[in-house]
């Protein structure tokens, strides 16, 4: 039998099947996701669980005229095959490839570049105001997961857009509410029902009769408290109608004759509208369905089985070592508390939860409610660990200033996915919080060179009291072994790991191992390098920077975090002050959102390898060699 996938090139082609054949075509769909997330990696739950909803949106909607936005956009892959990038789709989160989240340099269908959560309904709302003001036509339609509503950017928007009263329709997709079939069933068949043309009509009619008769206005309020009422009894929609949305809902986000007709019935109402769809993550794909969270976001795997490819043989991440080390001082420490932003599994806690239920706090896609409800904490007299990946913490910016800093409250960030991350791409970047945090008063900002200096980082901020950050990268360690006995490293105190006579290579992080490999390059060429793990990125050891450039003919930092206002630029600034002369070049990240794809490969791009060091080091040096023979000669033709 022909495919029907294959014929469809952009929601138009989509339009042309019949009703009958979507059942099919979303077959269809997830054949191809689930075998090209298994070679790629990716999002195949959250995925698999909107594919009849994506169908809908797009039989009924007219994309692109009629803007559909995704929230965290970790959905979108069945909108990429609807809507022109079926060819490309093998290609998904590769470099060069398509990206893992919507891309409006992708597709005139991609209405907003988007890899964070919550902030679809304000985006939404604001191309509503616009349109509305600029006098252009077609519907906006957001479409956000129940995991997204637990930020209160979400509620902030809702709020703003039920009192604008403007056209928004808002998708509500719930993978996770418990609503027993039967009501579900009741209240998808009223929704249709008090949605459909017939009842419109009627309840107009209805309403301008009433208006004309003697106590008219009454009949009328009393008619419309009834509908209400029915609804908010056999619906969970009056938290939503108290915002100015009228709820339609809950209906079966697998019955593409329901969906379709709704929407359809959707589409023709004015005023924020808000639909509320019940999906399965997984859908379709058993070992997804079984394990939701384990198939979220994941790397290749067997598409028989589920179970991941076989690899090579890795060290220890670092996430897994933060979260054995954190069960560890959980233990020796009964004040210890750790808080994350639903991602109790990603930052290595779930373990911690486990062990100590009652001190662990998921707080759902709410970053910055995390940040202040730890400040409460350590108010309170308890020891806060803030787990929060580098991209989402960026979120709660003004909380870690305002609400942390600013008192100078202990409170422990423990930063995953500091640095480079891959295939997520610029989104999803760990690339910017070295800077974000070294400009703030009070904090303390430290960056492991391997899993081992990790504990003694962490253990360290447990003891520290004020507020200290501990950045560290994704992925497998350096394969080193791991100290049983923690110690506390002295706040500010770097290591010299190797001494040399030419040059000085400052690194922090996951770059301290690629610049000693750089420095063993480099001797065999006959340049003597000397080799400082930073440690910190604030406080600086001043002391020990200073005491060593003074004796090299270069100092060149190394860091993965963007040049701008990063580690580079805490030592030029120091040597600034100091008025210290020699010369200083910085290896780091372009001012640029970095692109997705493999981060070995991104490395290589942004001359972060051993490799790439080296070269750059030559380079500087055959440049300040020449400069200086320059120099000279200018000399000796003005003494003469």
């Amino acid at each position: 039998m022909a495919s029907l996938l294959e014929k469809i090139n952009s929601p138009e082609d989509l339009k042309k099947l019949k009703l009958s054949q979507l059942e099919k075509l979303a077959g269809e769909l997830r054949k191809v996701i689930v075998e090209t997330v298994a070679e790629t990696g990716g999002h195949l739950a959250p995925n698999l669980g909107v594919i009849e909803l994506t169908i809908a949106l797009h039989y009924v909607f007219d994309s692109p005229k009629d803007k559909i936005v995704w929230d965290v956009g970790h959905q979108a892959y069945a909108h990429k095959l609807l809507t022109g990038r079926r060819e490309k789709f093998h290609t998904l989160r590769q470099y060069g490839g398509i990206a893992g989240f919507p891309k409006r340099s992708e597709s005139p269908h991609d209405i907003v570049d988007v890899g964070h959560s919550s902030t679809s309904i304000s985006v939404g709302l604001g191309i509503v105001t616009a349109q509305e003001l600029l006098g252009k036509e077609g519907k906006v339609v957001v479409v956000i997961g129940d995991g997204s509503m637990t930020a209160g950017l979400a509620f902030e928007g809702l709020n703003n857009a039920g009192h604008l009263k403007k056209d928004l329709i808002v998708i509500l997709n719930d993978n996770e509410m418990s609503i027993s079939p039967n009501v579900g069933a009741l209240s998808s068949f009223l929704s249709r029902k008090l949605t459909g043309p017939l009842a419109r009509r009627f309840k107009r009619e209805l309403e301008s009769l009433m208006s004309h008769l003697p106590g008219g206005e009454h009949l009328v309020h009393a008619i419309k408290k009834s509908e209400d009422a029915l609804k908010c009894i056999l619906t969970p929609g009056m938290l939503f109608e108290a915002l100015g949305f009228r709820y339609v809902g809950p209906i079966p986000g697998h019955n593409l004759e329901t969906l379709v007709k709704t929407l359809k019935n959707v589409k023709e109402l004015e005023g924020p509208t808000l639909v509320h769809v019940l999906t399965k993550k997984g859908k379709g794909y058993p070992p997804a369905e079984r394990e939701p969270e384990r198939f979220h976001g994941l790397g290749p795997f067997d598409v028989k089985t589920g179970k991941p490819k076989p690899g090579k043989p890795k060290p220890p991440s670092y996430t897994s070592v933060f979260s054995k080390l954190m069960v560890r001082l959980g233990e020796e420490e009964p004040r210890l508390v750790a808080i994350t932003a639903a991602m109790p599994t990603g930052t290595g806690l779930k373990a911690f939860a486990e062990r100590f239920p009652e001190r662990f706090f998921d707080v759902g896609i709410a970053e910055q409610h995390a940040v202040t409800f730890a400040a409460g904490l350590a108010i309170g007299g308890l020891i806060p660990v803030c787990a929060i990946y580098s991209t989402f913490l960026q979120r709660a910016y003004d909380q870690i200033i305002h609400d942390v800093a600013l008192m100078n409250l202990h409170v422990v960030f423990a930063i995953d996915r500091g640095g480079i991350v891959g295939e997520d791409g610029p989104t999803h970047q760990g690339q910017f919080d070295l800077s974000y945090l070294r400009v703030i008063p009070n904090m303390v900002v430290m960056a492991p060179k391997d899993e081992n200096e990790l504990q003694h980082m962490l253990y360290t901020a447990v003891k520290h009291d004020g507020p200290i950050a501990v950045r560290y990268p994704r992925g497998a360690g350096e394969g080193v072994s791991l100290d049983w006995e923690l110690q506390e490293i002295p706040i500010g105190k770097a290591e010299v790991l190797k001494e040399g006579e030419d040059i000085l290579l400052l690194a922090i992080g996951n770059m301290v191992y690629p610049s000693l490999r750089a420095a063993e390059i480099l001797a065999q060429e006959g340049i003597s390098a000397t080799v400082v793990n930073a440690r910190f990125v604030k406080p600086l050891d001043e002391e020990l920077f200073l005491r060593l450039a003074k004796k090299a003919a270069l100092v060149v930092t190394v860091e993965e975090n963007t040049l701008h206002g990063g580690f580079g630029a805490a030592v030029l600034e120091l040597f600034s002050r100091e008025g210290l002369l020699t010369p200083v070049k910085c290896i780091g990240l372009p001012d640029k959102f970095l692109e997705h794809g493999a981060p070995q490969l991104l490395r290589e791009k942004y001359g972060l390898t051993s490799e790439s060091i080296a070269k750059n080091v030559k380079s500087w040096l055959s440049s300040l060699a020449e400069k200086r023979d320059q120099a000279r000669a200018k000399l000796e033709v003005i003494k003469n």
